[in-house]
């Protein structure tokens, strides 16, 4: 589930508020009609009056450092008695109503958005088998091991007891998650739960769906169990395409209506609420799955369609939303629980509870563990595991499921024993979550926290006592109150000092000043990244590329003392973008989308690198001062400084294979920076003379909009200038010299261009071929694998061709074709290749001469 928002929106209601506001009034009557409108203006106050009562619980729970959601349940038990006492004055709180139907399409949508919009997409595709290992097959562990402690322990048979374990194995991670970014957990275990959270949550209620279907069916066959698992599948995959599809239209309405404030609010409020209303009830597939997706997708690929001065309000308008939505689920649990009721079904309760906390050991202990074996994984602590385990909550989504149950055997005693669950899981392991951390001493800041606070607070003081001699400059401030002030400064950075000189001779050895060092510089990449960004230097794919990388790194030295292994390779793509590549390829229909695809990787690859030479040149400018600022030992400086170095020649030397295969590119790149300084410049004189009150606001909001508008258009790269012209390569090749000038038109009008970023195979051996290919710019490498042995075989350059051999037997590719360097070619498709040979004979001599002379190199080898 949703994590509980720790801010709220700082001006006045939106649109999208008061729609909110005015559904969960309406949805929350306990009868279908309003007819009194007194009536409606006292279900009005109380709705007022909750919020009031939450915000009034939030600041109060944030300086007593009490969980939120466990003061909102308390607080409505409390208000549930005092209604009961005094109904004359509490009574109103009576008649407002918890339902399955408030809960899923009011408040859920709002919270699974919310926290899906909020989680590092980047980080979750990285991380995504982990994830749905644990949500998938983690959420089955648990429903077959709740239900099974359940079905043998109490009268409640095994189906039906298996619903009870599907519902309450949807675990709600606000305390966990809270507790992870108090102690600075790794950010890939901190999306590995949240992603855990919001995929077993679809996975609950897709899962009880069928199991309902089942129970009401009054049989368990093979052909409803194999329906059932097809009903899963596609109302889980149905919901991903759902949302994905409707974040895509969104990102497309957002484009034409670019400068809108109010209409891009709505346009994401409307795509949180109708992706999950057309999931959910228009097409019956998973709404909770269809939200994820939009959400992800959306603060991914759609974020930059966003208007800047949007963005940052968006943020806080959707942690709003949240906290609304939290502070009335959980009041109204506190109002509705009825605790005599629960007293009645105590036996049953602690049997649950027994298998809630038996199902939960079983996956963080037992499915875990498994999981970290898996590709590109990461071992988790004990001591986190421990925090995941006791900190598995239950909350809106199990209480939504029980309240939508229909009629059966059971259903009535379900909805008490899903309260009571939800209300052990608050009352308990969140109330003692902060004991239990204190005692695997996770709660101790580590070192470099440590020195980071230590050093970021005597930055301040020194930033602060260099303004003391401001004061004297107008000649009336009391000389002995500035004395006073500076002698204080000096006796408090003296104080700070002696700690860090204490924390340095105490604890810090090669090993953390060597981690030091590399957080310290990872720190300025990641505030330049932010400063390049922000000026149009970066793409928005390219900048969170990056700043993904930096964190990465943060995180290995930080927890494992070492740098990531994959962060700044050379594979720019993952090998699942690769896959994807060579499957487009197989259709002809998508050889335009495909090209541009590649194209756009090929200027990411140098708008990365170019970063990445900016950002390690900063690095290695201020080099000495962070050596001085952390007191490391010459051997770790030199250390790191290579480094960096080797880091900045290699993003250097990818600049310059940039330059030399598409100079026209790198011109434009070039020629776009510039622009972008002086329309910086420009926009900086606009504010100055508008601060000065020389320039009136309106002309100057005006002029502003229309730099705005400027900057955004000359962010990133423009994919026509990577482009060649056929008849460029026509005049390398060859084998090509036999045709007259006058029949290269022709013969080019049948070439596809092809461009194709470094490291990208462009043949792969034992496939089946019908394309040559003719390499205009850049370098490729033949490759043979035999035997789990790979051999060079040969490097092409400019003017060579490759895939001969295929083409002409009719076999299967010999070796594989790999981009050294970014590569601009030309395809033939075999039809056309052998039209060229049979009008010039020449073409075939040549293309058999070369396949026989590669032949033989290849034997010689």
């Amino acid at each position: 589930m949703a994590r509980v928002p720790g801010s709220h929106s700082r001006s006045g209601l939106t649109v999208g508020e008061i729609a909110f506001f005015n559904v969960v009034i309406q949805s929350a009557l306990a009868r279908p009609a309003m007819e009194s409108g007194l009536h409606i203006a006292h279900l009005v106050a109380g709705i007022i009056v909750l919020l009031l009562i939450a915000a009034a619980t939030m600041a109060v729970t944030e300086k007593l450092r009490f969980p939120f959601t466990v003061a909102l349940v308390l607080v409505g038990l409390a208000l549930a008695a005092l209604a009961d006492s005094y109904p004359h004055t509490f009574g109103a709180f009576e008649e407002l109503e918890i339902s399955s139907g408030l809960i899923l399409y009011v408040f859920l949508p709002t919270l699974v958005f919310e926290s899906a919009f909020h989680l590092d997409a980047r980080q979750l595709r990285r991380d995504l088998v982990p994830v749905l290992v644990l949500a998938v097959p983690g959420l089955l562990v648990s429903t077959f091991i709740i239900g099974g402690v359940v079905s043998l322990a109490t009268p409640i048979p095994f189906p039906a007891a298996l619903l009870l374990g599907a519902i309450l194995s949807a675990t709600d991670p606000v305390a966990v998650i809270a507790l992870f970014k108090r102690l600075g957990a790794p950010r890939r275990l901190t999306v590995l739960v949240e992603g855990e959270s919001l995929f077993n949550d679809a996975t609950s209620i897709v899962l009880s769906r069928v199991l309902v279907g089942i129970l009401v069916a009054g049989s368990v066959s093979t052909e409803s169990v194999v329906n059932g698992v097809v009903d899963f599948v596609v109302v889980f995959v149905g919901g991903l395409v759902v949302g994905w599809l409707m974040a895509l239209l969104t990102g497309y309405l957002l484009t034409l209506v670019e400068g809108h404030h109010p209409i891009e609010i709505t346009l994401t409020t409307v795509l949180a609420y109708a992706s999950f209303l057309v999931a959910e009830e228009l097409l019956h597939v998973s709404g909770v799955m269809a939200a994820v997706a939009a959400a992800l997708t959306f603060s991914g690929w759609g974020w930059i369609r966003v208007s800047p001065a949007v963005r940052a309000y968006l943020e806080h308008f959707w942690e709003y939303m949240a906290f609304i939505a939290t502070a009335l689920i959980f009041l109204m649990v506190g109002l509705k629980v009825e605790l005599s009721s629960l007293l009645h079904i105590l036996p049953l309760l602690l049997w649950v509870i027994l298998g809630m906390l038996l199902s939960r050991l079983v996956v963080v202990f037992g499915l875990m563990p498994l999981v970290e074996r898996l590709p590109g994984a990461q071992p988790v602590g004990f001591g986190y595991k421990a925090v995941i385990y006791w900190g598995g909550l239950r909350g809106a989504i199990a209480l939504a499921i029980a309240l939508s149950l229909p009629a059966f055997e059971y259903s009535e005693t379900f909805t008490p024993l899903v309260m009571g669950a939800v209300l052990f899981t608050l009352l308990v392991p969140a109330l003692s979550i902060d004991r239990l951390v204190h005692r695997l001493a996770l709660d101790r800041p580590s070192l470099a926290d440590r020195f980071a606070r230590v050093e970021g607070n005597l930055l301040a003081k020194r930033r602060a006592q260099s303004r003391i001699p401001e004061l004297m400059e107008g000649g009336l401030f009391s000389g002995s109150i500035a004395r006073q002030l500076q002698l204080n400064s000096d006796r408090e950075m003296l104080t700070i000092r002696e700690e860090l000189a204490q924390l340095r001779r105490a604890e810090l050895n090669p090993n953390e000043e060597r981690r030091l060092l590399y957080l310290r510089g990872f720190a300025e990449e990641q505030a330049l990244f932010i400063d390049m960004f922000n000026k149009g230097h970066l793409s928005e794919s390219s900048y969170l590329r990056l700043r993904q990388q930096v964190a990465l790194n943060l995180d290995a030295v930080r927890f494992q003392d070492e740098l990531d292994d994959i962060a700044f390779s050379e594979k720019r793509r993952t090998t699942l973008d690769r896959l994807r590549l060579r499957l487009l390829g197989r259709f002809s229909s998508l050889a335009g989308y495909l090209e541009r695809l590649r194209i756009r990787q090929v200027a990411m690859d140098y708008e990365m690198a170019w970063g990445r030479y900016q950002s390690c040149g900063r690095v290695l400018e201020r080099f000495d001062e962070l050596v001085e600022t952390e007191s490391v030992s010459a051997q770790v400086a030199s250390e790191v400084r290579d480094q960096y170095v080797s880091w900045y020649d290699g993003a250097r030397d990818r600049l310059d294979q940039m330059a030399e295969q598409f100079p026209e590119f790198v011109a434009d790149m070039q020629e776009r920076l510039g622009q972008r300084l002086i329309l910086l410049a420009e926009v900086e004189a606009i504010d100055e003379q508008l601060e000065h009150g020389t320039l009136p606001p309106g002309i100057a909001e005006t002029l502003e909009h229309e730099m705005a508008r400027q900057l955004r258009s000359l962010r990133g790269h423009e994919v026509k200038r990577l482009r060649v012209e056929p008849g460029e390569l026509l005049r390398k090749v060859p084998f090509l010299r036999e045709i007259p000038e006058a029949e290269f038109a022709g013969l080019a009008a049948r070439m596809r261009s092809l461009t194709v970023a470094q490291g990208d195979d462009i043949i792969t051996q034992g496939e089946t071929g019908f394309s040559l290919y003719l390499i205009a710019r850049g370098v490729v490498r033949v490759i043979r694998h035999d035997g789990g042995k790979s051999r060079q075989l040969a490097t092409l350059m400019a003017g060579d061709f490759c895939g001969e051999m295929a083409l002409l037997h009719q076999a299967p590719r010999s070796a594989t074709v790999r981009a050294v360097t970014p590569c601009s070619l030309y395809e033939l498709r075999r039809q056309d290749v052998l039209q060229a040979m049979h009008e010039y004979p020449a073409i075939r001599d040549a293309l058999e001469k070369a396949a026989r002379d590669r032949q033989v190199a290849q034997r010689d080898e």
